[in-house]
């Protein structure tokens, strides 16, 4: 299908999912994002400040169906199991202390599903840590306005006027990336010189970038090593000076 961003009301809370499109091959078990990107966040990753201020305001909640395309067909049924430190009995628990568990959350402000899985070692001391996966939304909320951008550790975060904290919006098949020359960072300085030029208002991913998109100073900032330097930001004015300068 063709996607045009001015067809959908892409965030809005009060109808959920109403707006993610879902592509579905029953024959060979496949359900998946067809818009949306799918983001796998490690643990490692997790440590951020940005990323816990943006884990503090999801709301756990019981599995449905959009968790379900977050995991493998054969690992649904952990989405069900309580972990280790709540029933020691769990299908999950390993070894009795050891888990292998999942939790389901959605994001309130876009009503994305989040799953994380739990990795604990048994007995005491061993590595107990929580990945994550979700979907980046397509937009930011119909009223909101781009304000600032954050990366760090290969995540990137956009902020509103609001003071509120997303997930950068980004398209499946269209990922970003920083401290290298390819499609990453270009499509970054794509979507980045898209906020610049509208000053924050279009906040929509477009369906592709071409390489003249990018502006070449918001480019050379992506490509560069001092993007990826811990957490990093660039103001919507910043970013609106490197375009107009």
């Amino acid at each position: 299908m063709t996607y045009e961003p001015v067809e959908l009301n892409l965030t809005d809370p009060t109808n959920g999912f109403m707006h993610f499109v879902l592509y579905t091959e029953a024959r060979l078990g496949v359900a998946s994002s067809s818009l949306n990107a799918e983001l796998a966040i490690e643990a490692q990753q997790a440590v951020t400040p940005h990323f816990q201020e943006w884990l503090g305001r999801l709301v756990r909640c019981e599995p449905n169906a959009l968790h379900c395309t977050l995991v493998e067909p054969t690992k649904i049924p952990t989405l069900f199991h309580p972990c280790v430190t709540e029933d020691t009995n769990s299908p999950s628990a390993v070894s009795g202390s050891g888990c292998m568990c999942r939790r389901t959350f959605y994001d309130p402000e876009f009503g994305l599903p989040v799953v994380a899985k739990h990795f604990k070692h048994r007995g005491e001391g061993g590595t107990d840590e929580w990945s994550y996966k979700t979907f980046a939304p397509l937009a930011l909320r119909p009223d909101d306005v781009f304000s600032r951008f954050h990366t760090g550790r290969s995540l990137f975060w956009a902020r509103t006027e609001k003071g509120d904290l997303s997930i950068l919006p980004q398209r499946e098949g269209h990922g970003y990336g920083v401290g290298y020359g390819g499609g990453g960072p270009h499509t970054l300085a794509a979507y980045l010189t898209q906020l610049a030029k509208t000053d924050g208002q279009n906040t929509a991913v477009a369906t592709s970038y071409s390489p003249e998109e990018a502006h070449p100073a918001i480019l050379n900032w992506t490509q560069s090593s001092a993007a990826d330097r811990g957490a990093n930001e660039l103001s919507l004015n910043v970013l609106k000076a490197m375009v107009q300068g």
